[in-house]
Parts: C-alpha cells; structure tokens; sequence
C-alpha cells in the first residue's frame, strides 16, 4: 500500500515536472540540460574570477557552478533559476550535500545584474538575444561574460575556447 502511494506521487510529479518544462520550453526558456563536471570546471578556470569577486549564473539549473565558484574561487556567487522543480533541486542540493552559493527562483531578465564581476549563462541563442541589450547597458565596464555553448546575439567576444569532446564552444566576452 505504502510502495503504491509513493509510486503514485513520483508519477505525478515526473508528470508536473514534464509539463512545467514543456510549457517553460514553449514559452521560450531554455530546458534543464545540466552541466558536466568537466564543463563547470573549463568554465571556471577561463572566467577569472577573484575571491569575492560577485558571480551570477543565469539559469543555475542544480546550482553546481555558483557552488564550485564559492568554493573553488572565493566568489559571493548566486543563481537565478526560473524552473520550480530545478529550483528546489538546487536548494536540495545545498542542503543535503553542503553545497554553497545562493540560488534564487526569479525570471533572469528582471534582475538587477548591475554589480555583477562575472556572468555565466548556458542558454539558447533566442534568450541570449534577449539578454544581450541589458548586457549592454547595465554592466559596469570590465564585467566578464561567459557563454557555454552559444554565442550573445551580436555582441562581439574577446575570445573563444573551442569545442572539443567533452565541452562544447566558451564564448567570453567583456563589457
């Protein structure tokens, strides 16, 4: 009887969660695809980041990269993440496996990223495009921009690191 019920809630919140996601994808954001080790750890050694450095990831998925930026690099590194159930997997994950960082559940593109050092983002090509005019105008000069996979709009980067097997394209780019 108990092993049924438990049975029944997973079914209904796989159901949820796939739900949710569909209409988050048809509403034009970018579907829970985490990040490799391998990744988080290419991505944070190119950013540069300094200890205390203020850190945002755009669409923090499970929160493994503001975590390895606190604990690795010193950085004050918080995720936005506008998926409920990614959200409290994240916040699952500070919890049970001590895991640092501060995740946020908020839409990205309303917030205030003004003083921000450093800015990581793994999304499509059609949310980078959104993101790109608040990138310009409401960066300080010199914030670090580091893109995973597709490049901002139009905006032009100061490097790029090639894909190869295990990662695909870091565009980085400085305000």
């Amino acid at each position: 009887m108990l092993i049924e019920l438990l049975t029944l809630i997973i079914v209904i919140l796989t159901i949820i969660f796939l739900l949710w996601s569909f209409t988050l994808t048809i509403l034009g954001y970018t579907p829970f695809l985490p990040t490799t080790k391998y990744a988080v750890d290419k991505i944070l050694q190119h950013a540069d980041i300094k200890k205390g450095d203020k850190v945002y990831d755009i669409g923090a998925g499970d929160g493994r990269l503001i975590h390895n930026a606190e604990k690795r690099y010193g950085a004050k590194a918080v995720g936005f993440e506008i998926n409920p159930f990614i959200y409290y997997l994240a916040r699952f994950n500070q919890v049970i496996l001590g895991w640092k960082g501060k995740i946020i559940r908020a839409n990205m593109l309303k917030q205030n990223l003004a003083d921000a050092d450093c800015i990581v983002c793994y999304m499509t090509p059609e949310i980078m495009t959104k993101f790109q005019n608040k990138f310009e105008k409401n960066l300080k000069k010199g914030t670090r921009i580091l893109s995973y996979a597709f490049k901002i709009g139009t905006m032009n980067p100061v490097k790029i690191i090639p894909k190869d097997k295990k990662t695909s394209t870091l565009w980085i780019y400085k305000v």
